[in-house]
């Protein structure tokens, strides 16, 4: 196998967590660039014969399941993982971190080239106001919450595998959304049409957002550039800040939903956060609740601090832009909505 590959050599590569929003439209644009891609996920991904895509169903966790799909790879991207405001630390740590170091193991036998790890700006976030910063290095020990705290071990255990043989690059793309998102805007859309949704200290902080297109084509960027990107860990958003309550009132309006309109302190909001998700754990582990808590500690610090990032050093290792704004992903939301076209 060459040293290097080019953005337009087609390449076997598997990428992991397809069955999610963005795993699937990564999935779905390597093929469409001409690669020959496979999927992991835990259960089977719908469409993925009419995509071209190989699906294997199957857990990261598993060392027989990860040896199964890296088998005959030159490439892997690695997007499987527990995403939840609330949850145990073993459930975290099992899939964020063991499956991590399994699906590595596994990569390095088979003789994979690049692996490109999606990680998340929270491995960096330690509650504070983050505005114009760069990446920042994970911290597992100051990051919030399990899922952030998981990710950052994940993170670094796979950058610590960085080699000239083995070349490993970190891509966190930031809130990432769009028409078919459940983890963001239908939550946001639910809890806003049942009057559930507060602004916290009146919707002014300004946040970094990625729609869904841009994400996918950054981190397929990712892969095509590692020559450039292996060994680090870049932000990627659409470097657009908008102030929390634009960006909600954007997606309700969107799904012809009632804005929200009540504001919150987030003082208040981060200390009710804590004390919801305690009470949430315990009766999550009755059986009594499935969904998502209403509040958490840390998502009540990510609705009432700004955090938005300095783009350039990501845009100039990957020599990307993102080609779809805040506004025409607003408009392509409504058009998924039944709305204005797009």
């Amino acid at each position: 196998m060459s040293s290097a590959a080019s953005p337009g050599t087609p390449r076997r590569v598997l990428v992991t967590g397809a069955s999610g929003l963005l795993g699937g439209a990564v999935a779905r644009l390597l093929a469409e660039k001409g690669h020959t891609v496979r999927t992991l996920q835990r259960t089977p991904m719908a469409g993925s014969a009419a995509a071209g895509l190989e699906s294997i169903a199957g857990s990261v966790s598993d060392p027989a399941a990860a040896a199964r799909a890296v088998e005959g790879t030159d490439a892997v991207v690695h997007l499987a993982a527990k995403v939840s405001f609330t949850g145990e630390w073993q459930d975290f740590a099992a899939t964020n971190i063991t499956g991590t170091r399994t699906l590595i193991d596994a990569s390095k036998a088979a003789g994979v080239r690049d692996f490109v790890f999606v990680s998340s700006p929270s491995v960096a976030h330690f509650g504070e106001p983050i505005a114009g910063a760069g990446a920042g290095t994970a911290d597992p020990e100051r990051a919030r919450g399990f899922y952030a705290r998981s990710k950052a071990a994940a993170e670094l255990l796979a950058l610590a595998e960085d080699s000239p043989s083995f070349r490993v690059g970190a891509i966190r793309p930031h809130i990432v959304w769009g028409p078919g998102d459940t983890q963001l805007v239908e939550r946001v859309i639910d809890r806003a049409r049942s009057g559930r949704l507060p602004l916290l200290n009146g919707g002014t902080a300004l946040i970094d957002t990625t729609y869904i297109a841009n994400a996918a084509a950054a981190i397929v960027r990712g892969l095509e550039r590692m020559d450039h990107a292996h060994g680090q860990a870049l932000v990627v958003t659409n470097g657009q800040p908008r102030p929390v309550g634009e960006l909600l009132a954007g997606i309700c309006t969107a799904a012809g939903v009632t804005p929200p309109a009540w504001s919150v302190p987030g003082w208040l909001a981060r200390g009710a956060g804590s004390v919801i998700e305690r009470a949430w754990l315990t009766a999550g582990s009755r059986g009594l609740v499935h969904d998502e808590p209403p509040m958490t500690r840390f998502l009540a610090e990510q609705l009432s601090t700004s955090h938005w990032f300095d783009q350039r050093r990501t845009r100039e290792v990957l020599d990307w832009t993102p080609e779809v704004t805040v506004e025409d992903g607003m408009r392509r939301l409504a058009a998924h909505y039944g709305g204005a076209a797009a």
